[in-house]
């Protein structure tokens, strides 16, 4: 733990935070019926919302608070909108250390922020427990059942990945060893090594891993099935 504390100055909110394309939020624009779908089954305790688009942001809302207005039948779309405002949202510059980022989410008393970048355009979403997580490792109820949030097993002992999951959390968390300089995610180190948009069943090997796109969505590498390349095929390789 003490030395994943003092991995924290020389980490930034890019190598943890959420892309922008996963962030969990409610879009007031939609029907009245899908917004109370997604408040009923989201697992976060506070959540963004927004209007049309996640640059127009309205606030943050606390389940807890939702949770009332629906015991008391008060829950509007207006009322959400009040609720969310109530609550501005924290922004903070990309690039910003994880030590430094600890200290403003104490200091504020804030859990979540915004990471922008000098356009001030939101390009992800950094949480408390984020850092946290780097520091004590991923929390869970049942530790020798999940390997990593963005990684499970098939039938056949191959690992389902969640093409957005850093390469650094992948390396840490599973012992792999992917390339650490460049791309960030599992994501942009495919779209670098293919030079192309790739279709669902491309496959390719990097290092020691054999990968095949298994689901492409928004122009993005979505999930990933990967195995180990057969030694004698990976040294050749090498």
């Amino acid at each position: 733990m003490l030395l994943s504390i003092l991995d924290l100055e020389r980490l930034s909110v890019n190598d943890i935070m959420i892309p922008r394309s996963e962030i969990a939020a409610i879009d007031v624009a939609q029907s009245w019926e899908d917004i109370l779908e997604r408040l009923r089954q989201t697992p976060h305790s506070r959540l963004p919302v927004y209007d049309g688009n996640l640059s127009n942001l309205i606030g943050i809302v606390q389940m807890k608070r939702v949770a009332q207005e629906l015991v008391r039948g008060t829950l509007s779309r207006e009322r959400l909108m009040e609720l969310a405002a109530a609550r501005e949202p924290y922004f903070v510059p990309e690039g910003t250390a994880l030590n430094q980022q600890l200290a403003q989410f104490q200091r504020l008393r804030r859990r979540l922020a915004f990471v922008v970048n000098e356009y001030g355009d939101i390009v992800g979403l950094i949480t408390l427990e984020d850092i946290l997580e780097e520091i004590v490792g991923e929390f869970t109820t049942d530790p020798s059942a999940v390997t990593h949030k963005d990684v499970s097993r098939d039938a056949q002992g191959n690992w389902l990945v969640n093409a957005s999951a850093t390469i650094r959390a992948l390396n840490r968390t599973l012992g792999w060893q992917l390339p650490a300089v460049g791309p960030r995610t599992l994501n942009g180190l495919l779209l670098e090594k293919l030079e192309t948009i790739p279709a669902p069943g491309t496959a390719l090997r990097i290092g020691d891993y054999d990968f095949e796109i298994l689901q492409i969505a928004d122009n993005a590498i979505r999930t990933v099935r990967v195995r180990p390349a057969p030694r004698a095929e990976s040294a050749a390789s090498a």
